[in-house]
């Protein structure tokens, strides 16, 4: 056993274990694997001119097993006993058996007697074991084999098409799609692909197999019948059959690829020669280019001015930018070109290709690696010597921008400082002259910063011998020595100012204690006048109710109040006996607040009289809600019952008008009686209809106590009253149509019933859809032109809808129409006698006067046949009689 039998055995000992555990086959896919199996053998066995017709019975002997074993494998087997005896046959099988298993094939629990004795189970399992070792393990797809291999060349061939998704090989295959889908893949030709239905599975499985086995010599191993009719096909048969196509198809697809392989080699070999020239002229040209570029950058000269650096610097970029781009792409080419080269011959086994002297890609890197060297060298020196002109030019303007901010910043500050504006001011004054200059010293202190910087910079610019450090000296100096004169007269001021604070301390703290309880209690006092005098609506009791209880509890507040008042008056007097003892300079009043003592009392007295005001306010309000909810109540508690009463009688109507109990006259009877009975009610909605006058009068605009309002029932009651006319009105139209028309009552039954039926929305009326349904269901066969005619007729008015008395004037109408003619004809007749035409004498001889009189006016257009003066035929008197469209 070769090693890749050796490494194929483990792959199907499965399929043997599988078949030893399910003897048992299922009987529709034991009657597939017959078919399917004998059918596959024939295949073979045709090659050496035989075939078998029985699968258990023709390799009973082994004759015809062994042979099949030497047309698929193409080797020879032991020569074959000739003998009928059982011994005979059994020899003769085993030594199948045991070719098998020269194959790497492990035979599970599968005999040479079970064979002989026609053991159909063993003998289709040993066929599967042939099948797979020969027509299944062989194949390959993408690293897998076998039955993954298989399937997955059917996922792959099928994947483009709609509709097919194999993932087995049982059920994905019942639509036979999948089958179509292959032929269609490799030959187009054979099978119009479009024109297949997913639900025809029949016709897509016959399809199949017909083409298989006209075209492609596939042969005709499944029944459609028996893969539709059985919920999960034969795997084995399916995968028998699958595999015939993979081996047609994989024959023709060998030639092609052999003649498309030569036409590749020789592309190959111009392609590879033309990208040695190539390589060979690119490296050339790039190594010269590196070549003339790395002196230039490698020459340090220094410049003296930052105009000429920045020259250079600008040439730099744009040897960046615009010279070096171009060759770092032909570079890159260059390796791709390389690389792409050696894959491609290594690939046709061609010998690497070995470049020029001095042209590998190696000498290629190791040049642009100087490049690369050169480049950073001379862009650090650029950059290097561009900082320090531009550090020296930068010291120098930030000194001179340092040294005019400070100076700027200083400029007026000394006169400033020696002012003596505490000596007059007040606490108020004295504390914010303190704040600002607490806020001037923290200023003082941010700028001690910039004076050092600008020591540091003037130090600086020495050292590195600026060539206006004298200048740059002098400068520094003068703003030192300011510095410190600013330091001492800021001290200076502060004692001064601390010193006027503390006389002015104890009365300060009185007026802000002052100030800090006077405004809330002013703004307390306010709010509450604000509050006592605020009109207010409510429309409810339980709103008026809340209002009183927030006003009894701001009553329960006063006498605190009042404490808080006395307390900032006495807080007042204390600051005037201060001022009096110690006779303090004050300039002003308060400056925490403009409140004054008067208009505190002045307002408390205003709240103390406002408030026996809002008491009687609120118990006025109390009791008109009071009222107004009796109002409510009394309305609800009638509304509750006429708006149920009017929907219910609303109902009632309606079933009278559509259900059949009794006759037109009965019904009509009824509805007068409940229209007496409407009448009868009016009195109440007249009530009710006051109760809404008093209910707006009072301005109540919502009512818990009831859904329903006024206008509610007055439209149920217009709505009721109308519809009781018309109800009433439709049922007399229908007396006098049945009464004129001669209709009886079972007809008149049979109508309603007709329309109920196709009044689908329960409406009273049908729509043109469901009339014309009517019309078909009672045996009317018309086009749209009929249809819209009869619609004319029905529904004059163009609303789209028809009611029953329409109906009933329609169906009675159609019903009299034939009955209509028959009698003009005998009456014309009788008129006549033998002419065929009737005079106007003898229709005044004939008739009453008065009626012969109005039936000669009605003829007058139609008299005068060109024979007889004055004479109408029939249809002349049909027409004048009844019209033209009545017959």
């Amino acid at each position: 056993m070769d090693h890749y039998d050796s490494q194929q055995t483990n792959d199907y000992m499965h399929p043997e274990d599988d078949w030893d555990r399910d003897l048992l086959l299922d009987p529709a896919w034991e009657k597939q694997q017959r078919k399917t199996f004998t059918a596959w053998c024939n295949s073979h066995l045709r090659k050496a001119g035989t075939q078998i017709e029985n699968i258990e019975e023709d390799f009973r002997d082994g004759l015809k097993l062994m042979l099949l074993l030497e047309v698929i494998s193409g080797e020879r087997l032991a020569k074959p006993e000739r003998g009928k005896m059982r011994v005979h046959k059994i020899s003769n099988v085993n030594k199948a058996l045991d070719f098998i298993a020269s194959k790497g094939v492990k035979l599970v629990s599968i005999g040479a007697e079970e064979i002989v004795d026609g053991n159909a189970k063993m003998t289709l399992g040993m066929i599967w074991t042939i099948i797979l070792r020969f027509a299944i393990q062989d194949i390959s797809v993408e690293e897998t084999s076998a039955k993954e291999g298989l399937l997955l060349w059917c996922q792959r061939k099928t994947a483009p098409y709609k509709n097919v998704n194999i993932q087995n090989f049982h059920i994905s295959w019942k639509d036979g799609l999948g089958f179509c889908a292959l032929i269609h893949r490799h030959r187009p030709e054979l099978i119009d692909y479009g024109k297949l239905r997913k639900d025809d599975p029949l016709t897509n499985l016959n399809t199949a197999f017909d083409v298989a086995e006209r075209y492609l010599d596939i042969p005709k191993m499944l029944d459609a019948e028996d893969i539709i009719g059985t919920l999960r096909p034969d795997e084995k048969a399916i995968m028998t059959y699958v595999s015939c196509y993979y081996h047609a198809f994989s024959g023709a697809q060998k030639a092609e690829t052999a003649a498309n392989r030569i036409c590749k080699v020789l592309a190959v070999n111009q392609e590879n020669e033309q990208l040695m020239e190539d390589y060979e002229k690119l490296a050339s040209d790039l190594l010269e280019w590196i070549r003339r570029t790395i002196p230039w950058l490698e020459n340090r000269a220094p410049e003296n001015t930052m105009q000429a650096m920045q020259q250079k610097l600008e040439d730099f970029r744009d040897y960046r930018r615009l010279h070096k781009p171009p060759k770092v792409q032909e570079k890159c080419q260059l390796e791709i070109n390389f690389n792409t080269l050696q894959t491609k011959l290594r690939l046709s086994n061609r010998p690497a290709f070995m470049p020029s002297e001095g042209k590998m890609v190696s000498d290629i890197n190791n040049a642009w690696g100087c490049l690369e060297q050169a480049e950073k060298g001379y862009e650090e020196w650029l950059l290097n010597e561009i900082r320090r002109l531009e550090r020296l030019d930068h010291l120098a303007e930030k000194f001179r921008q340092k040294a005019c901010i400070h100076e700027s910043w200083t400029d007026g500050k000394e006169a400033m400082l020696q002012q003596k504006d505490y000596e007059t001011a007040t606490l108020s004054e004295i504390k914010a002259l303190l704040k600002k200059h607490e806020a001037f010293e923290s200023d003082l202190a941010a700028h001690q910063d910039r004076v050092e910087q600008i020591a540091a910079i003037a130090q600086e610019l020495n050292e590195l011998d600026y060539y206006d450090s004298p200048s740059v000296n002098a400068r520094c100096q003068k703003i030192c020595d300011q510095w410190d004169n600013l330091g001492a007269l800021t001290q200076k001021r502060r004692e001064a100012l601390e010193r006027t604070e503390k006389l002015l301390e104890t009365i300060d703290q009185l007026y802000l204690e002052y100030a800090k309880r006077a405004a809330p209690f002013n703004n307390w006092m306010e709010g509450a006048m604000e509050d006592l005098q605020d009109t207010f609506i409510v429309h409810t009791i339980e709103e008026i109710q809340g209002l009183t209880t927030a006003h009894e509890q701001f009553k329960a507040t006063l006498p605190d109040a009042d404490k808080e008042r006395q307390a900032i008056l006495g807080i007042h007097n204390e600051v005037s006996k201060i001022v009096q003892t110690y006779h303090v300079n004050m300039a002003g009043t308060n400056p925490y607040t403009t409140i004054t003592p008067q208009e505190i009392n002045g307002k408390w007295d205003h709240v103390r009289q406002l408030v026996p005001r809002r008491d009687q306010a609120l118990m006025e309000e109390h009791a008109r809600q009071q009222h107004n909810e009796r109002l409510r109540k009394q309305f609800g508690a009638q509304a509750n019952v006429i708006g149920p009463w009017i929907q219910t009688k609303m109902e009632e109507i309606g079933r009278i008008s559509i259900e059949m109990h009794g006759t037109l006259e009965d019904q009509l009877t009824h509805l007068r009686q409940y229209e007496k009975s409407i009448v009868n009610y009016k009195p109440k909605i007249d009530q009710l209809e006051g109760d809404h006058q008093q209910i707006q009068e009072a301005l109540i605009f919502d009512n818990k106590h009831t859904n329903y309002t006024m206008e509610h029932i007055r439209v149920g009651w217009e709505q009721l009253l109308t519809t009781i006319a018309r109800t009433t009105n439709e049922v007399e139209n229908q007396i006098l149509t049945r009464d004129a028309k001669g209709i009886s009552q079972e007809q008149m039954n049979e109508f309603r019933a007709s329309f109920n039926h196709f009044d689908r929305k329960k409406t009273g009326m049908m729509d043109a859809e469901d009339f014309r349904t009517c019309l078909i269901s009672i045996g009317y066969n018309m086009g749209e032109a009929e249809f819209a005619r009869i619609m004319s007729i029905v529904d004059p008015n163009r609303i789209g809808v028809v009611t029953f008395q329409a109906f009933i004037d329609f169906m009675s109408r159609e019903t009299a129409d034939t009955d209509t003619a028959d009698q003009v004809m005998a009456s014309f007749k009788i008129l006549a006698g033998d002419k065929n035409y009737i005079t106007v004498d003898e229709l005044r001889r004939e008739l009453p006067p008065d009626q012969a009189e109005y039936c000669i006016a009605r003829m007058a257009p139609y008299t005068g046949l060109d024979s007889v003066p004055g004479a109408l035929d029939y249809m002349s008197f049909s027409t004048a009689l009844y019209g033209e469209s009545d017959l």
